[in-house]
């Protein structure tokens, strides 16, 4: 199991404290950096401000070298897929190679409210979603030489000519999500990374199956994707630096300990294994407090090396 670390920076972070996290993540030897991508704080004042998810990993791009980079996830609400295309596209060329497009169907309707985004209802929006899958990847998908069009209820391209173009052939694409029918069909079809946040070990195993079963039915074997999680992390050398963490993002011990990785190193290396033993690859270890970086360090340190032959 590799291990990435995983931020909310609208919760409050500006870009430098996106950029010392990156630093710090790629010097301790984490396999990625990823980023939420919202424009409203779920509580708190949020302060100093959201910022745009594809600016900071165009910036972060040109100040690391080696960690990837990527979303969990890029809502299909925020950006035509054309214009989506064409941003993962250049940042994947500014990065060499080191960009990885998480999409979701956008959920967090204050978001839009505040920002003048349309919210169309699940349905819609879904059915948006959908089709922004096809046409991203299409896009970045599409041989030099070659044009791309896509004719939907949606979005229509006529002749594109699908520029610029990415380093990496493919560009990885992450779905995720819990729906039961339609999350696991769209994975199938598009996805080379398949994620379910804040699940209990019970809950992967189930939708890792309905994905399973999905790929069955498309033709496809699932061994191509990575199977993924994510989980608040919350980890100390002793119960008292655990509980100063847990106090930190204003959330209980114990609460942790049941829902996300809290504990010592030893506990939380267990737990890992359980979700190991679900199907789980890969997990997005999400630090709450980005000006705690002895916790990326020390989870660096005590946690990925025992979890590395899971």
């Amino acid at each position: 199991m590799d291990l990435r670390v995983f931020t909310e920076p609208q919760q409050g972070a500006s870009y430098d404290d996106l950029l010392a996290v990156a630093r710090t993540a790629e010097a301790a030897g984490y396999d990625a950096f990823f980023r939420s991508d919202h424009y409203l704080a779920m509580g708190g004042d949020g302060l100093p401000g959201p910022t745009d998810a594809w600016t900071t990993l165009a910036g972060l791009a040109r100040e690391t070298s080696t960690i990837r980079l990527g979303t969990l996830v890029s809502s299909a609400t925020f950006r035509h897929p054309g214009v989506l295309a064409v941003q993962v596209a250049q940042v994947d060329q500014m990065s060499g190679g080191r960009v990885e497009l998480g999409l979701g169907s956008g959920w967090f309707e204050a978001e839009h409210t505040a920002y003048g985004i349309p919210f169309p209802d699940v349905r819609e929006r879904f059915d948006r979603y959908a089709e922004q899958l096809a046409v991203v990847t299409g896009l970045l998908g599409t041989p030099e030489g070659e044009t791309f069009s896509y004719a939907g209820d949606h979005y229509t391209l006529t002749d594109s000519p699908a520029l610029p173009k990415p380093v990496q052939r493919p560009v990885p694409v992450l779905v995720g999500g819990g729906g039961k029918r339609r999350t696991p069909a769209l994975a199938a079809q598009h996805a080379s990374e398949f994620n379910l946040p804040f699940g209990s070990v019970d809950d992967v195993a189930a939708q890792f199956g309905r994905v399973r079963e999905a790929c069955a039915s498309a033709g496809r074997d699932p061994e191509e994707l990575v199977w993924s999680s994510a989980l608040v992390v919350c980890v100390g050398r002793d119960d008292a630096e655990v509980a100063r963490r847990a106090a930190a993002i204003g959330r209980e011990v114990e609460e942790l300990k049941a829902n996300g990785l809290a504990g010592s190193p030893d506990e939380v290396v267990e737990k890992l294994g359980r979700f190991a033993a679900a199907g789980s690859q890969r997990t997005y270890c999400q630090f709450l407090d980005l000006g705690d970086l002895d916790h990326l360090e020390l989870v660096a340190e005590q946690v990925a090396p025992q979890v590395a032959a899971l």
